[in-house]
């Protein structure tokens, strides 16, 4: 048996039935060339001959009187119970009818009698496709760590015909056993005050700096936790309902727009989506005069570090200041990420956790009370980006597509946005609340955005390209990346 991170067990503790805290992912492939139309069913059904399930998919929360929750090893996982197989109908198996469906498969929290996981595989999808999505508790993984995992299930090539699930691996986390010894008592304590040390000092230069900006003494070190514009249609109070939409754009057309202007990935993703929510909460009659704010997650692990669990902290930024220029947002959001992540480097990852941890569990706290809907959120959104594989994987010869996040909504926050890149692109998943109206056309706004700051950086005064048509019936995945161009 081993202890829940304080993180790990802050998603556990502080989960609800209207705000579940899972991490997901949505595989779109292609059935293998020749294959037949049984493909999907007849891969699920191998699938579920690999009843070997290693740590940490054999693991549940233990929950004491005593103690605090702890990892321990099942007695035994009943295969049946997480994964599952569905078939779309004719008709009403296109991109849409996959997204309304994976979004009612994102809502329920996990049953925590059973290890936190289930795998779904969605066949009789448009041209042959079929889907995998794989959900688990964000007490268990974070996103980058999910993406590591599920790369680690998959192919380098279509020759190669092994499979080898998710859940059958072993990606490590096994149990650490409580062995006796003076000193390896004296090794944990010492490495404990060392954590605490960090930790605490950590926050108190975070305290010092956000004190700083406070009194103005210093501009866009870190953006302020609880000051975001309250009232608009993306914050709040988080209910139950989800509803699932998704953009892709070309990594070669960020990658052109990031060597032309010297910014990163980031830089260009966020200002796309800065402009696309500007427009959005225009259009919705909601006009911020002040940078919006997001939650970013920030990856704490060192180079190398492969540990499973959650290693994240997250803080506020500010993105733009109000303008028409694509590229004085570029600009802005530029600058605004390169001060934050000097700050960033000058504190302990302790300190940056222990900065999470606490605004967590005041954002946390307001929920439960119901404040949300009248108090400040933690910021506008929260937009994280994890990085994925970039060659073409596969699985059992059938070529994997498309990768589109879904994420847990943090207190007061009635949208997510994940970004992940693979293979050649940048992929953008937005999970939202159904109070947050017509997701769809966020998305669009999103190529919409991408498409104007080619344009600006180009130096050309064409009109933005037009908006692509939100299609019922579903398309192939290269036929909607072309229509992004």
């Amino acid at each position: 048996m081993s202890d829940l991170s304080l993180l790990d067990l802050g998603f556990f503790i502080t989960e609800t039935a209207a705000s579940p805290k899972h991490v997901a992912g949505l595989l779109i492939f292609a059935r293998p060339p020749r294959a037949g139309a049984d493909f999907g069913r007849k891969l699920y059904e191998t699938l579920g001959e690999h009843t070997d399930v290693k740590a940490p998919f054999n693991r549940l929360i233990r929950l004491s009187l005593t103690a605090l929750p702890q990892w321990v090893d099942a007695e035994s996982v009943d295969l049946a119970q997480h994964l599952h197989f569905h078939r779309l109908p004719a008709g009403a198996n296109g991109r849409q009818a996959l997204f309304d469906f994976v979004a009612a498969l994102h809502e329920p929290m996990l049953d925590r009698r059973r290890p936190l996981w289930e795998v779904h595989l969605i066949d009789g999808l448009w041209d042959g496709h079929f889907a995998l999505y794989q959900k688990m508790h964000h007490a268990c993984a974070d996103g980058v760590t999910m993406m590591r995992w599920t790369a680690q299930g998959l192919n380098d090539s279509a020759a190669d015909r092994r499979l080898q699930p998710i859940w059958a691996i072993g990606h490590g986390g096994r149990s650490r056993q409580r062995e006796g010894g003076a000193n390896r008592l004296l090794q944990g304590a010492m490495h404990q005050l060392r954590t605490h040390s960090r930790r605490a000092l950590g926050a108190g230069r975070l305290a010092a700096m956000l004190m700083l900006e406070t009194l103005t003494l210093t501009r866009h070190a870190i953006a302020l936790p609880f000051v975001s514009t309250a009232r608009t249609p993306l914050t709040g109070q988080v209910t139950s309902g989800r509803q699932f939409s998704a953009a892709a754009v070309p990594m070669a057309r960020v990658d052109a727009l990031r060597l032309r202007t010297r910014s990163t990935v980031n830089h260009v993703a966020l200002t796309c989506l800065d402009g696309a929510l500007r427009r959005f909460l225009s259009e919705l009659g909601v006009e911020i005069k002040g940078p919006l704010t997001i939650q970013m997650p920030v990856n704490l692990r060192s180079e190398g570090e492969k540990s499973a669990g959650n290693k994240i902290g997250i803080i506020q930024v500010e993105l733009s200041p109000p303008t028409d220029d694509p590229l004085v947002r570029l600009r802005n959001v530029g600058f605004s990420l390169r001060s934050v992540r000097t700050m960033i480097d000058s504190v302990a990852p302790e300190g940056i956790e222990a900065y999470t941890i606490v605004t967590g569990l005041l954002a946390q706290g307001a929920e439960l009370l119901r404040l949300s809907d009248t108090l400040p959120p933690t910021g506008n959104t929260l937009v994280s980006n994890v990085p994925g594989p970039k060659q073409q994987l596969y699985l059992m010869g059938a070529p994997l597509e498309e990768i589109h996040p879904l994420s847990t909504l943090p207190p007061s926050n009635l949208l997510n946005i994940t970004l992940i890149s693979y293979a050649g692109n940048l992929f953008f998943g937005l999970i939202a609340t159904d109070r947050v109206p017509h997701l769809s056309t966020l998305a669009d706004y999103v190529h919409d955005a991408f498409a104007e700051l080619e344009q600006a950086v180009a130096g050309t005064a064409a009109a933005p390209a037009p908006r692509r048509p939100r299609a019922r019936q579903a398309k192939p995945a290269r036929q909607a990346r072309a229509d992004a161009r």
